[in-house]
């Protein structure tokens, strides 16, 4: 592809692109650090030029920091956040060349073999970087280079051009611990590991060591390959005369539909959330947003749940644009059809989708098992749309069915009473199953528990109740903590 021209690449190297993020969200004029918890502390993930100023330094304790700089103001690191930002700039960096790949979680590398005379020369293009960069406020660092390993070391460790030999042996992209055996040689330059005979090196340190030489130096090749771009799920629908009617409406949105569901069988791929874009001849626009309660790609499923939202729409003078996306899209592989009756989840699944398009997805919640052996953390809720009751509890001896906060009983002894009152009823023990003593949890602070040990009884009334009690050995009392069926 590119015959006849030497090759170039460069390496965009963004040593704060952690804290660079967040205080593009919110600046602030004081020292800055994200910290992450590693090996058991919270630890300074990136930081800002003026932290570093004062001695601050990444992998240093949060603690140990705040009590050095006392002014420091910190966050939590978000990885996921940083990961979205790098994407937004290698989608930047494509107005320099088409050849863009992800260089770690820092850094972009840039084949830009036959595009810097598009800028006048290669020194234009640099700068055009880094006055692009300073005004986002960003810090970059550039490397250029034959190789990519000659422009990540010149990034990382150099100037942007010149000479790889004076460099440390670190610029290779070596482990730490080679780059300390081979300083610990005397090898501490690029030269130096240059004019050493190799076969002492290769029996020592493996074949790795040279093989980064050999990069950097352009001996051996290293490909660049970029990601491929994530498929776009979108469609668009214009229209010869504006449309306003409902059923116009929705008959284009099936339309819309049809296409967008192939593509997504096509993928293997199911969408969560939807977004119908409207736009009417005076320009204005109005959007729907679906919000699935299961990934799904059926067209005739789909269509229905846009009715309440169309319905809702001022169409004006008329629509002439439609535009359907898939912005929440999840794998839904193929499943192979057997003849076993199976349950479908589909009709549930579209329930909550109605009704959550109503009061919202959160507010449908359902009770999903905990690892716990303390009843009142034995479940939790989370949303019925996302979440999946794949488990049930797995439970030793049964649990009742209403689960109240403890009620005292009139009772004495550590038997289970024959007769007792508990809400203005006597009640007379028909039989009684037990004890299940529990245990506090003690690696967790509970009000509730302080008091200790409880041993569990289940008790059939003769009155019909069937009651799940509990006796306290410490403090010697009687409460009632649920309900059977």
């Amino acid at each position: 592809m590119f015959d006849g021209l030497k090759k170039r690449v460069v390496c965009m190297w963004f040593p704060r692109l952690a804290s660079d993020r967040a205080l593009k969200a919110r600046p602030v004029e004081a020292p800055f650090a994200l910290s992450l918890h590693q090996q058991n502390t919270d630890r300074i993930y990136c930081l800002n030029q003026h932290a570093e100023g004062l001695g601050l330094h990444r992998g240093m304790s949060l603690a140990d920091a705040r009590a050095f700089c006392p002014t420091l103001v910190s966050q939590t690191a978000r990885p996921d956040l940083d990961a979205r930002f790098l994407a937004a700039l290698r989608r930047w960096a494509t107005r320099y060349c088409p050849w863009v790949a992800h260089d770690g979680a820092d850094g972009l590398i840039l084949n830009v073999t036959g595009s810097t005379h598009l800028w006048g020369d290669e020194a234009a293009m640099l700068q055009d970087m880094r006055q692009r960069a300073q005004r986002a406020a960003i810090t970059l660092r550039l490397g250029v280079g034959d190789t990519r390993g000659a422009a990540w070391a010149l990034a990382h460790y150099g100037s942007t051009t010149g000479a790889l030999e004076p460099l440390p042996v670190a610029a290779l992209r070596l482990e730490p611990t080679t780059v300390t055996a081979l300083q610990r040689l005397g090898l501490g330059r690029i030269g130096d590991l240059a004019a050493t005979p190799r076969a002492p090196l290769a029996r020592r340190f493996g074949p790795e060591v040279l093989r980064r030489l050999d990069q950097a130096l352009g001996d051996l090749p290293e490909s660049i390959n970029p990601a491929p771009e994530p498929p776009h799920y979108g469609v668009r629908l214009t229209f010869p005369e504006p449309i306003g009617l409902l059923g116009d409406v929705m008959g284009a949105t099936a339309r819309l539909l049809d296409p967008l569901c192939a593509k997504l069988h096509r993928d293997e791929a199911g969408v969560r959330r939807l977004l119908l874009t409207l736009r009417r001849v005076d320009r204005d626009s109005q959007q729907i947003e679906l919000r699935l309660a299961s990934a799904m790609r059926d067209p005739v499923r789909i269509l229905p749940l846009f009715e309440r939202g169309v319905a809702a729409v001022d169409a004006g003078f008329g629509i002439d644009v439609m535009r359907l996306e898939a912005v929440g899209v999840e794998p839904l592989p193929v499943q192979q059809i057997t003849s076993v009756s199976q349950d479908q989840p589909d009709q549930l699944n579209d329930l909550i989708t109605r009704i959550g398009t109503r009061i919202g997805l959160e507010n449908i919640q359902r009770f999903l098992p905990a690892d716990s052996h303390i009843p009142e953390r034995s479940f939790t809720i989370a949303p019925a749309a996302f979440s999946d009751p794949d488990k049930g509890w797995v439970c030793l001896r049964p649990r009742p069915l209403r689960l109240f906060p403890p009620e005292p009983l009139t009772a004495k002894g550590a038997a289970p009473p024959k007769r007792f009152r508990w809400r203005s009823m006597s009640l007379t023990t028909g039989r009684a199953t037990g004890p299940e003593r529990i245990a506090p949890e003690w690696w967790l602070s509970d009000e509730n528990w302080r008091s200790g040990l409880r041993d569990y009884w289940k008790i059939d009334t003769r009155e019909g109740r069937r009651l799940w009690l509990f006796y306290t050995p410490q403090a010697p009392a009687w409460f009632v903590h649920g309900e059977f069926a």
